[in-house]
C-alpha cells in the first residue's frame, strides 16, 4: 500500500464511514519516535529537502525522515530553518 521507506509502511489501515454513508480507508498514524541524528546540514537559500535527503540518505523520496529528525510532521516547517538535523541512515 505504501512505499517500503514511507513512515506509514506497516502502520495499518481501518475503514471509516463518512456522514454521507460512503466508506473510506484511513491510515493509522504512527506515534512520533526519537530519530538518531547523524549530524547537521546548513541549508542554502532555495535548497530543497529532497536534494538534502538524496545526498545524505541516498533516497530523495526519504525527505520525510528529515521531518522526523527535526520534530516536524509537516516538511514546510523546515523551510524557515537554517540548520536541518540529518538522521542516521537505516
Amino acid at each position: 500500500m505504501f512505499h517500503p521507506t514511507s513512515r506509514y509502511a506497516g502502520a495499518g489501515a481501518y475503514e471509516v464511514t463518512r456522514p454521507d454513508g460512503t466508506v473510506v480507508l484511513a491510515t493509522r498514524l504512527p506515534l512520533p519516535s526519537e530519530v538518531p541524528v547523524a549530524g547537521w546540514h546548513r541549508r542554502t537559500e532555495g535548497e530543497r529537502l529532497d536534494l538534502i535527503a538524496g545526498h545524505y540518505l541516498e533516497d530523495p523520496t526519504a525527505s520525510w525522515m528529515l521531518g522526523l529528525a527535526n520534530g516536524a510532521m509537516v516538511l514546510d516547517a523546515l523551510a524557515v530553518r537554517d540548520l536541518v538535523a540529518v538522521p542516521r541512515r537505516v
